[in-house]
């Protein structure tokens, strides 16, 4: 993501707000408790939030602000909740960003936040469906960072291209 905001500086990345601690890296996020991350579900700080892997996610509702200005939005979901945010979010384009088995596993060990079992069921795991009706673009990320930028940004901007 931060290689395609590099690429496109008008493309603007939403910064997730996420119940893990802040040492956990892996994306620049707001890390809060749940108990403030609950509060502020509870008073519409989120456009989007959302409960995956233990942890909750939040996509701060000042992506609005962003879309109102005429600016593209680039922002890490759930795929469970992507029918929600085609509703939030008309126009959204779902870039399916995937790597080979072998790629993934390495990627994921190297970020040291899971073990080798907790990998293997999380590969194991099958992928629910993409709810119908949206647009969806397969990116493969199981090679060169730039081949996968080039692919996302001919998906999103054609007519740039």
């Amino acid at each position: 993501m931060e290689a395609l905001c590099a690429k496109r500086p008008d493309l603007v990345r939403v910064r997730r707000v996420v119940t893990r601690a802040p040492e956990a890296g892996g994306e620049d996020f707001e890390a809060i408790s749940p108990a403030l991350f609950a509060a502020r579900a509870a008073g519409g700080d989120f456009a989007l939030h959302w409960q995956a892997h233990g942890l909750s996610y939040g996509i701060p509702r000042e992506v609005h602000q962003t879309l109102a200005r005429g600016q593209d939005a680039l922002a890490n979901l759930s795929r469970a909740m992507l029918g929600q945010a085609a509703r939030v979010f008309p126009g959204l384009h779902v870039l399916h960003v995937t790597a080979r088995p072998e790629v993934l596993a390495a990627r994921l060990a190297g970020r040291g936040r899971e073990g080798r079992a907790e990998i293997a069921r999380r590969l194991a795991r099958p992928a629910p469906a993409f709810p119908a009706g949206l647009t969806v673009t397969e990116i493969d990320n199981s090679g060169p960072l730039e081949r996968a930028v080039d692919a996302a940004l001919s998906a999103l901007y054609p007519e740039r291209v």
